[in-house]
C-alpha cells in the first residue's frame, strides 16, 4: 500500500475537499520535490509557515544543537535558555509596548490564550470580531470566526461573539464604490455594534491586520486608526491575530506595523520557528501580569528545540532583510499579474501586501460571480506545470500567492509565466 492509498485508508482528511495528490519527500528553499523527483516551485509556503525557505540551514542547526542538549522540560514550570532569550527578542521586535510573551504550540492555542488574558485583564466577558475572518478551528476560535463555511456543523458556539463587516473592499457590505470610503465606514460600524449587538461588557475586539483565510483583504490606510479610537473610548482591548501575516509576509516584521497602531496584545505562530510547532501571545507588562498561578499552562508551549529555530529564523530574517525582499519581491509580482489577460474567467481583484498576495477570480467584472470551479482549475494547472498555489476565500475563489520569502526573481519570473499561460 503506497502513501496516497493508506492516506485514502487511515488519515482523517474528511473536512478536505481534496488532499494535494503530491507525496512530499524533500524541499529546499522554495522548491519541493515529490517521492516521484517532480519538482515544484512552492507558492504557499505550507500556509504561509516556511517564510525563511525550506530546509533553512540556520535554522535547522539551531534546532540540532538544541536536541543534542534538551528536547523537553515543560518549560513552565523549569526555566529554559531558549524560551527566556526567545521572549527576551519578542519584546524587541514586536510593536509598541508589548513585552511578556507566553508561548504555546500552534495558532489557535495561541489565540485562546489571548482571549483568556484578555478576559482575565479587563473582567469583561464579551467580544467582537470581523465577519469573514478566520481564527482557528477550536471551540472559541471557531466562535470568533466570521465564516459559516468553516463553522458548519460544530455549533452552537461560543455567546456574547458579535461581527463587525470586514473591510472587504471589493465586496463592499455597505454597497459603495468608493473603495477608501467603504473601508471606513467599516470601521465607524463598530460603534453601533457596541451599542446595539453587545450589553456593553466587551473585553476585546480581534482582527488579522491583512485577513488570510477570508481572501487576502487588506483593509484602507486608516482602516485600524479609526477601529483604535473606537476602542480606547469603550475601553476595550485591541488584539492582532499576526498569525499568518506575521514574520516579514507583508513588507514588515508585523502586518499592523503597515498601520502605525499599538495592539494590546498580539498573536503568532505559523511563520514564528519556519516550521517548528510554536505559538506566542505577548502583551503588555499589567495586562500579561493580570493571570494568577493557574490560570493558564501550555505542556509543549515554549518547547526549547522549536524556541532555538526561532532564533535562528529571526536572525536570517533581520540578516538578510526578508521584510525587504518581500516588498519588492511582491511588488514585482503584482505589476506581472496586472498585465494578464484571462479569456475565460475574469480577474476581479489583485491584492495583497508583500509576498501575502490574492487573485479573485470571478465570471464576469460586471457582477462578480465568484468563479469558485474555474479557481480550484485554476489550481490543477498550476500544479501540473510545476507550481503550488493555496485556494482560498469565503467563496474559494482566491488564487492565494504566499512563497518562501527566500524565493529567487528567477523563480518568480517562471512563477509569472506559468500563471500567465494557465489564466490566458
Amino acid at each position: 500500500m503506497d502513501t496516497k492509498e493508506k492516506y485514502r485508508e487511515y488519515v482523517n482528511t474528511a473536512f478536505l475537499v481534496a488532499v494535494e495528490p503530491v507525496v512530499m519527500q524533500s524541499a529546499s528553499g522554495a522548491t519541493c520535490y515529490d517521492e516521484d523527483g517532480s519538482s515544484y516551485i512552492d507558492c504557499f509556503s505550507g500556509i504561509s509557515v516556511t517564510n525563511a525557505g525550506h530546509g533553512n540551514e540556520a535554522v535547522i542547526a539551531a534546532a540540532k544543537e538544541q536536541m543534542d542538549k534538551l528536547v523537553h522540560c515543560c518549560s513552565y514550570m523549569y526555566h529554559s535558555k531558549p524560551v527566556a532569550d526567545l521572549a527576551e527578542k519578542m519584546a524587541r521586535i514586536t510593536p509598541g509596548r508589548l513585552k511578556k510573551s507566553f508561548f504555546g504550540s500552534g495558532g489557535a492555542e495561541g489565540i485562546e490564550g489571548a482571549i483568556r488574558l484578555a478576559k482575565r485583564y479587563t473582567g469583561k466577558n464579551e467580544a467582537i470580531a470581523l465577519t469573514k475572518s478566520f481564527h482557528g478551528r477550536s471551540y472559541a476560535t471557531l466562535s470568533l470566526t466570521g465564516n459559516a463555511g468553516r463553522k458548519k456543523g460544530g455549533g452552537p458556539y461560543m455567546p456574547g461573539v458579535a461581527f463587525v463587516p470586514a473591510p472587504y473592499c471589493y465586496r463592499c457590505p455597505f454597497k459603495m464604490g468608493n473603495p477608501e470610503q467603504c473601508g471606513m465606514v467599516c470601521a465607524e460600524h463598530l460603534s453601533d455594534v457596541i451599542l446595539y449587538h453587545t450589553s456593553e461588557n466587551v473585553a476585546f475586539f480581534i482582527s488579522e491586520p491583512v485577513m488570510g483565510e477570508g481572501g487576502i483583504i487588506p483593509p484602507p490606510p486608516e482602516y485600524f486608526k479609526v477601529i483604535r479610537q473606537i476602542l480606547d473610548h469603550h475601553d476595550i482591548l485591541f488584539i492582532v491575530d499576526e498569525v499568518q501575516s506575521g514574520f516579514c509576509r507583508t513588507g514588515r516584521m508585523f502586518a499592523v506595523e503597515h498601520y502605525d497602531v499599538e495592539p494590546d496584545i498580539m498573536v503568532m505562530a505559523k511563520g514564528i520557528a519556519n516550521g517548528f510547532p510554536l505559538s506566542c501571545f505577548i502583551a503588555r507588562d499589567e495586562i500579561a501580569d493580570s493571570f494568577e498561578p493557574g490560570d493558564h499552562l501550555s505542556t509543549f508551549g515554549g518547547n526549547p528545540v522549536s524556541c532555538a529555530a526561532s532564533l535562528a529564523n529571526i536572525g536570517f530574517m533581520e540578516k538578510n532583510n526578508l521584510a525587504e525582499e518581500s516588498t519588492k519581491k511582491g511588488a514585482m509580482l503584482q505589476e506581472a499579474l496586472h498585465k494578464i489577460s484571462p479569456k475565460q474567467v475574469a480577474i476581479g481583484d489583485i491584492r495583497g501586501k508583500g509576498l501575502m498576495i490574492g487573485i479573485e477570480i470571478v465570471k464576469d467584472l460586471q457582477n462578480k460571480i465568484p468563479a469558485t470551479v474555474e479557481a480550484g482549475k485554476i489550481r490543477a494547472a498550476l500544479r501540473e506545470k510545476g507550481v503550488l498555489i493555496g485556494v482560498g476565500g469565503v467563496f474559494g475563489n482566491v488564487l492565494r500567492i504566499q512563497p518562501p520569502l527566500t524565493i529567487s526573481e528567477d523563480e518568480i519570473t517562471r512563477i509569472i509565466d506559468v500563471i500567465k499561460i494557465v489564466i490566458e
